[in-house]
């Protein structure tokens, strides 16, 4: 069972992690314009009140944006940390980058919650909050 579980792990990437959103707009133009992301054409689906886009950022996983009409979601503090997903990470490629956007993000009104730093686990990073409040974390 190990060896088969091993063969299987090897053939295993993240295609793409999806966010209940609440401005499907808002959302993918901050990724778009401070992320480089492109956008898929937009989904909708107005039986089951779902739309959603893909966005993609060049190599790697994709990041599904999503929006609802027909679930009643709990909304969560900005920036809280809770049981389940708590951030994503982007690997923004050096330091600098790291540097240099997480103050275009400050400047833009967007909040910085740490960093950027050295963390005790070897990465360089920053924390800032989406427009809607989740947690990023810019590394390199």
């Amino acid at each position: 069972m190990v060896g088969a579980a091993f063969t299987i792990g090897a053939m295993v990437k993240v295609e793409h992690v999806a966010l209940w959103i609440s401005d499907l707009e808002e959302m993918a133009a901050f990724y778009e314009r401070f992320f480089g992301a492109s956008r898929g054409e937009k989904y909708h689906n107005a039986a089951k009140g779902f739309s959603s886009y893909f966005l993609s950022f060049g190599t790697g996983a994709r990041l599904e944006l999503m929006q609802t009409t027909a679930l009643d979601l709990p909304a969560q503090p900005r920036g809280s940390q809770r049981l389940g997903w708590t951030h994503l990470a982007l690997s923004v490629g050096s330091e600098s980058r790291v540097d240099e956007l997480t103050q275009q993000l400050q400047n833009a009104g967007f909040e910085r919650l740490d960093g950027p730093r050295w963390t005790g686990d070897g990465y360089y990073e920053s924390v800032v909050l989406d427009p809607e409040g989740n947690r990023l974390e810019l590394t390199v």
